[in-house]
């Protein structure tokens, strides 16, 4: 019979939120109840009758409360087979009473970890008693159920009074999955807190918040989320976002923390790429510039901004058709404005501490890398050059550059006074990357003349200066390290063009 009536349960929780409906309904059922600690008090607290686990086991809590039900006669009641002769006159013969309901919420470890609380505090909220009974409750899902968070009361409550106590297999099977889903992340939390600075050869990933997107890159594929959004954003206005604006979101913002702090900067993302950028005293400026830089590219793109976004700023973003608007906030004035598009989604960029790491699929696994969380400096300018860059050029480098490690390999980003003209992006020849860039900011009327030029690696050939210097470039930053950079020296020696060597190398494929 697949079909089982709670009689019995084991209740024995960290938090208590949400739980007293449940004990009152159990109790209104005639459930025998068993616990301990802090939850058997706050049962007794609520006038129901609770049996102390001290009173099955013949044992008190010990050890400063580190053991309190790990005992055979709590888990034999748990692990007992209810339709296996010998198991059942085992429970007679050395007077185990029959659970067929374990409840516990696990003591908040990552939580813990977050907090930054000592490493004594951290070991402390190591679970051992009610992992072993949710470990225990699931896998005899058959005859028990098991509830393992304080996430599922309401699903269980639910269930107790549509079915007046009683669950099938296929109930206690779904509660059993949800179990084992709390064991293996809770599991691999600890792993990471211990393995954090020690093997590197091993990779646990573990996210318990998943969301079903509408589809993935293209209609015809299924799109999932599986991250804390809301600790990321707070969303103030438009429809849900997609996996593609979720990946150009991530690049946006990515970004622009580049430039937190720093003066008001605006970014305008396509497809991972930046096709519009200006750091400007005012973030309207700011916004006007960077639109400039690619208005037509613009149409749909992400837009992102370091600073609070007021309405003279919003005004104009409201002329244009675009996806997605972040910033660390919005004017009241500017938040109604943009909120006239109905589907155009706000968001506040909140400030969450982001991976170390990147993860991607790679054929039958996985590549897991550092984050690049290099960012080139004014101390990391090394001049190569007889001509040095003035100090303008060397703000227009090292904006470039930051710009350009944000970019598509290959890529070549061109810029001055703050603003990108245009780059090359994703192309497979660098020299193409150039072309492209060229060619796109001449569409758009920029004059290159003064301009600087970031590229994402090393020159092998000099054939990138010599284009670039006859657009009218005349400072190059690059990472330097190519067995022929001394052609690339000679030649912007030759023509009156300042180049200098980072020492690191901004890839992103």
């Amino acid at each position: 019979m697949s079909n089982k009536t709670i009689s019995s349960a084991l209740i024995s929780v960290f938090s208590k939120d949400g739980l007293e409906p449940i004990v009152k309904k159990l109790n209104d059922l005639n459930v025998t109840i068993y616990s301990t600690g802090g939850t058997e008090k706050f049962i007794k607290d609520l006038g129901i009758n609770v049996v102390p686990v001290e009173d099955v086991t013949s044992y008190p809590s010990i050890l400063g409360g580190r053991v309190k039900t790990l005992h055979p006669k709590v888990f034999g009641g748990i692990l007992n087979r209810q339709n296996h002769e010998g198991d059942v006159a085992e429970l007679a013969e050395f007077e185990i009473p029959q659970i067929d309901l374990v409840i516990v919420d696990l003591y908040p470890f990552e939580k813990t970890v977050a907090s930054g609380a000592s490493n004594q505090d951290i070991i402390e909220k190591i679970d051992i008693g009610g992992i072993s009974l949710i470990r225990a409750a699931a896998k005899n899902y058959a005859d028990v159920t098991c509830v393992s968070s304080v996430d599922d009361y309401a699903e269980f409550l639910e269930l107790l009074e549509s079915k007046n106590g009683e669950t099938s297999e296929e109930d206690r099977k779904r509660f059993a999955a949800k179990a084992f889903n709390v064991s293996s992340h809770y599991d691999s939390a600890i792993f990471n807190y211990f393995n954090k600075d020690e093997e590197e050869t091993v990779l646990k990933i573990s996210e318990t918040k998943g969301k079903v997107l509408r589809y993935g890159e293209n209609p015809h594929q299924k799109g999932f989320f599986f991250g804390d959004f809301d600790a990321m954003f707070t969303k103030l206005h438009g429809k849900e976002l997609s996996y593609n604006n979720l990946l150009d979101v991530d690049a946006a913002v990515n970004l622009i923390l580049e430039f937190k702090g720093e003066d008001p900067t605006f970014a305008i993302l396509k497809h991972n790429n930046a096709c519009g950028f200006a750091q400007r005293d005012t973030i309207h400026q700011a916004y006007v510039d960077a639109l400039a830089g690619d208005p037509v590219s613009a149409f749909g793109g992400i837009l992102i901004s370091n600073t609070e976004i007021d309405k003279a700023t919003a005004e104009e973003i409201h002329k244009l058709f675009c996806e997605v608007v972040i910033a660390p906030s919005f004017s009241d004035d500017a938040l109604e404005i943009l909120k006239g598009k109905k589907n155009r989604i706000l968001l506040i960029l909140n400030d969450v501490e982001l991976s170390e790491k990147t993860v991607r699929t790679c054929l039958n696994g996985v590549l897991v890398q550092d984050k690049d969380n290099k960012t080139d400096g004014l101390e990391d300018l090394k001049t190569a050059t007889t001509k040095a860059p003035t100090d303008a050029e060397k703000e227009d480098l090292i904006f470039a550059s930051k710009l350009c490690k944000h970019t598509k390999s290959n890529t070549i980003v061109l810029a001055k006074n703050k603003q990108l003209l245009a780059s090359g992006t994703g192309q497979t020849s660098r020299v193409d990357a150039l072309n492209q860039a060229i060619h796109k900011a001449k569409s758009f009327n920029f004059d290159l003349e003064g301009a600087v030029m970031a590229s994402d690696a090393f020159f092998p050939f000099p054939d990138c200066v010599e284009i670039a210097d006859d657009a009218g470039i005349t400072a190059v930053i690059q990472p330097g390290g190519s067995i022929k950079d001394e052609l690339s020296i000679n030649y912007c020696n030759e023509n009156n063009v300042a180049m200098v060597f980072t020492g690191t190398r901004h890839f992103k494929h």
